[in-house]
């Protein structure tokens, strides 16, 4: 059954490649919000976006946006969404004001006096070839073209990779004035967890094509929790009670998952505060449950 506010549902989604499968998984993001996809590289969320916008096929599954069927609907949704990848996709040809002229005809709503905005707040030359363009000019290019149809939803593929700090926080703060609507969605694909920890409303971690953990950012910062102590103390700690343990020369860091508890059953031991980074790093050393 769709649930009309989530801005996407995705179902036992499955992409099988050689040498690489997209593992049946399974998430939402709730309308009205920001969801940061987190994962290192090669873990899924391209594949996943590229299902998503219908760009590769996937084998089973199901895909909801904005409430309709990915592929039956797939024409209504494209109206409706704005994309940004990595890299431009417009040809260095071009300049401003023509990918203007050109975007205007594909969307049924695109504002040009939003783009005009845009580009005067971006300090983007209407005149000038893209091709000349920076690294954070062709991206604040992109955004300034994303939102100026009146999207709904907002899918982002690493797009803030290789910015400049300064550059990456001007795009945030467009990002969160964006979401004032309640209406309007963000999708944001990236590795740079300090970004997401900022303004994402809720994550969710992908590796190697699995989805290990979803929910609200807050709810699992709150939840986990760093274990620190000595290399004695933590032979007496439970293997089945963390997600890994680093170890170093003068004792251990462990990941938590139920800081309550934890510190119930180890009372004695320090525990701190942990980041989206040191989860997503201690979760992708699982298997290992011991490393350096």
């Amino acid at each position: 059954m769709i649930n009309f506010e989530n801005a996407i549902e995705i179902q036992n989604l499955t992409k099988k490649y050689d040498g690489f499968l997209l593992d049946a998984i399974n998430f939402h993001v709730p309308k009205g919000s920001i969801m940061g996809f987190i994962g290192q590289n090669g873990a899924g969320k391209t594949t996943t976006i590229k299902a998503l916008l219908n760009i590769i096929k996937f084998d089973t599954g199901k895909i909801n946006i904005l409430g309709m069927d990915s592929i039956q609907n797939e024409i209504e949704i494209k109206k409706q969404i704005a994309v940004v990848f990595d890299e431009l996709p417009f040809q260095d040809i071009f300049n401003a004001k023509q990918i203007a002229r050109i975007l205007c005809d594909v969307f049924p709503e695109w504002n040009n006096q939003v783009y005009e905005n845009y580009l005067e707040r971006f300090q983007l030359p209407k005149k000038k070839k893209i091709g000349q363009f920076s690294k954070g000019m062709k991206m604040k290019l992109q955004i300034a073209t994303a939102l100026s149809h009146n999207a709904k939803l907002l899918i982002m593929d690493e797009a803030t990779t290789g910015l400049d700090p300064v550059v990456r926080n001007e795009i945030l703060d467009i990002f969160l004035e964006y979401l004032q609507d309640e209406n309007h969605s963000i999708f944001m694909s990236s590795h740079i967890t300090s970004d997401l920890e900022k303004i994402a409303d809720s994550v969710t971690f992908i590796d190697k094509g699995k989805i290990l953990i979803s929910g609200y950012k807050d709810e699992i910062l709150e939840q986990h929790g760093m274990m620190k102590c000595s290399k004695k103390d933590y032979q007496q700690i439970d293997k089945n009670d963390m997600i890994s343990a680093r170890l170093t020369d003068f004792g251990a860091e462990i990941m938590i998952a139920d800081k309550i508890a934890m510190q119930k059953k180890y009372a004695g031991l320090l525990l701190e505060p942990t980041s989206l980074e040191e989860i997503m790093l201690f979760y992708v050393n699982r298997s290992k449950k011991e490393w350096s």
